[in-house]
């Protein structure tokens, strides 16, 4: 079954979404943690959350927002942003959140990120610019291919992986799922689909896939929820 993670980018304490990770571009939705307080009387089980000011910056910035989503809702809190040592990976925990996005570091020190994912429940951040790896809030493309990262966590124990293409991310002409399939058999890990979904077909195309090649995973709705693109309490019933 499909995993549904509605999603909240949080930029100076409130909830936005970006056009292709460009924070100049960012249109503000409003309150997070009201966002939060919908998605679970929708019927959603997570919430995936990104301090974009974090990425950026490589250090938490929206902590007291990420606290009050926490605080507001029984969700499982997926999050991301910002998260780059132990120290910040265990204040979130004891702040109640359910798994930990790692990106940037990922990539610039896998060794340390399957270390912690022994401890702690863990996703891979993948952010992909035309199949190269992004890091430090997009504002960077590396030389490293997505799938050689992906293939870096193979047989780890990380809990998920998170696929999204820059290029299509809050432009909502589709998702990428042709790179999430193959990101998802090179590194045989739950992998999470993000960047770009338009409407519910891709959701429908997204589970039909999966299934055509066994494959475990979820996909994030962003832009496309506030865009009023999708019925997301319709998808969340679909997928209960």
């Amino acid at each position: 079954m499909l995993e549904i993670f509605p999603a909240i980018d949080l930029k100076d304490g409130q909830a936005v979404r970006l056009h292709q990770g460009d924070m100049a571009s960012a249109k503000i939705y409003g309150n997070a943690k009201e966002f939060a307080r919908k998605f679970q009387d929708m019927g959603s089980k997570w919430v995936h959350v990104v301090d974009l000011n974090g990425a950026f910056c490589g250090e938490p910035k929206n902590l007291k927002e990420i606290e009050a989503i926490r605080k507001s809702c029984n969700l499982k809190i997926q999050l991301g942003g910002g998260i780059r040592d132990e120290k910040t990976i265990k204040r979130y925990v004891d702040m109640g959140i359910d798994r930990l996005v790692l990106g940037s570091v990922a990539m610039k020190n896998p060794s340390f990120v399957k270390e912690m994912a022994v401890s702690y429940k863990i996703a891979v951040g993948i952010d992909a610019k035309k199949g190269m790896v992004a890091t430090e809030g997009w504002a960077q493309t590396s030389e490293m291919q997505a799938l050689d990262l992906a293939r870096e966590f193979k047989s780890t124990s990380i809990d998920a992986l998170i696929c999204t293409d820059i290029g299509r991310d809050g432009c909502l002409n589709g998702l990428n799922i042709d790179l999430t399939l193959q990101i998802a058999k090179v590194s045989d890990h739950f992998c999470i689909a993000s960047g770009g979904l338009k409407d519910e077909k891709d959701v429908l195309e997204l589970e039909k896939e999966f299934k055509r090649q066994n494959i475990k995973g979820g996909v994030i709705i962003g832009k496309a929820y506030y865009e009023g693109r999708v019925d997301l309490e319709s998808i969340l019933k679909r997928f209960a």
